[in-house]
């Protein structure tokens, strides 16, 4: 958001050029990668991505891009974190990007501790620490306010309880974010990786990544290591949080435009009855279809960012901005990547063809941070308030 910037906002034409400029160089990083059959080979492993890959993506800048120049980061928006995830999207780079600097390191970033921020952030922005957020628990969905473990205040320090569930690039995190309640309300707590160690499990995902259950029990923590407090704990949660599914929905505009690319192309050449199969029109309909859902999820994306970055966005509009785009892409996703899989016949539900891997991670994305019928209550809910309080 243009709120995390440290410098003014620039020209609309500087910015777009900026913007393309990310895109470009993010589309080649990419491509030149082979990060589809790295994608595949890595699938099942523990912690899923490449801690070089990592340090890559490091030193082109984005693990900085909404981290202020105050700590070295570009100090830019979420614009500029979409071009970059649309492509993490399209070549299914397994690596947390969004989930580590923008829900780990943006709860800090919003967070009181200044501390905390001087030490934790430049590192994230060298590519030196991976911070995770430990927030989801059973049965709270999509809900990132709803923490049920406990903080307890003791001589030692703050004793931590309760367990935290699919915690995204938590396998190799170099350090937690924890969401836990006090007597007073949600706080939240930087749990260092090696404390942490002994309570981490891997879970693997849809599209088989791993993630990690984290159980709090008998972990504790200096008082100093509480990021937020009661109050500014949520707004820096529902911040982060927001941000996130902005780059989540350009994620899934990313594997969107894949998997209508590679359908397309298969509907070219592959060919029955010596015909082509692309030259059926019904072929045709269901792939003017997909490229309409591609187009559609496009030009809400732009919207919505252009929206959401005006300088003076209060809390709720945002929130319902980001729950907005977030539905309609979860949901575009999967009908378009299931669709890519029927057209693509029996060879589509085989392993060796890379669409259903497209699909596995819009199965993965579409559900993370809240599926599309959660998001629709939410920006319902978040746009009653709004209306409220016009």
């Amino acid at each position: 958001m243009s709120g995390t910037t440290d410098i003014p906002e620039s020209e609309p034409a500087e910015r777009a050029e900026r913007i393309s400029m990310l895109r470009e160089s993010a589309g080649r990083f990419c491509a030149a990668g082979e990060h589809v059959k790295r994608s595949r080979k890595l699938r099942g492993s523990v912690p899923g991505f490449d801690r070089e890959v990592w340090k890559q993506m490091a030193g082109m800048g984005w693990t900085g891009i909404l981290i202020p120049g105050r700590f070295g980061g570009l100090g830019l928006g979420s614009m500029e974190m979409a071009a970059v995830a649309e492509s993490l999207g399209r070549y299914l780079l397994p690596e947390p990007l969004v989930a580590s600097t923008m829900l780990g390191a943006g709860a800090i970033l919003y967070g009181e501790n200044e501390t905390i921020k001087k030490k934790i952030l430049p590192a994230v922005v060298s590519g030196d620490v991976i911070p995770a957020l430990a927030w989801r628990e059973a049965g709270h969905n999509g809900d990132i306010l709803a923490a049920s473990a406990q903080a307890v205040s003791s001589r030692e320090g703050i004793r931590l309880s309760g367990r935290k569930h699919l915690v995204v690039g938590g396998m190799e995190a170099d350090g937690f974010v924890v969401s836990a309640r006090n007597d007073h309300g949600l706080c939240l707590y930087w749990v260092p990786g090696e404390a942490a160690t002994a309570g981490l499990a891997p879970v693997e995902l849809a599209d088989g990544r791993s993630a990690a259950t984290l159980d709090l029990s008998g972990l504790r923590v200096p008082g100093e290591n509480r990021i937020a407090g009661p109050g500014r704990a949520e707004e820096a949660l529902s911040r982060a949080f927001d941000e996130a599914l902005f780059a989540t929905s350009a994620e899934l505009l990313g594997v969107i435009s894949s998997a209508f690319a590679i359908t397309l192309d298969y509907l070219k050449t592959r060919k029955q009855f010596g015909k082509l199969i692309g030259c059926y029109q019904a072929l045709q309909h269901r792939a003017v279809d997909l490229y309409a859902a591609e187009v559609t999820c496009r030009c809400a994306l732009d919207e919505v960012l252009a929206e959401a970055g005006a300088p003076d966005i209060r809390a709720q509009p945002r929130g319902a901005l980001a729950s907005r785009i977030k539905a309609r892409c979860s949901r575009a996703s999967l009908v378009v990547t299931r669709e890519a899989v029927q057209l693509h016949g029996a060879i589509g539900i085989s392993d060796e063809c890379d669409i259903g891997l497209f699909l596995k991670r819009a199965i993965t994305l579409s559900a993370w941070l809240g599926g599309a019928d959660f998001h629709r209550a939410r920006y319902a809910e978040l746009a009653d308030e709004e209306a409220a309080h016009a």
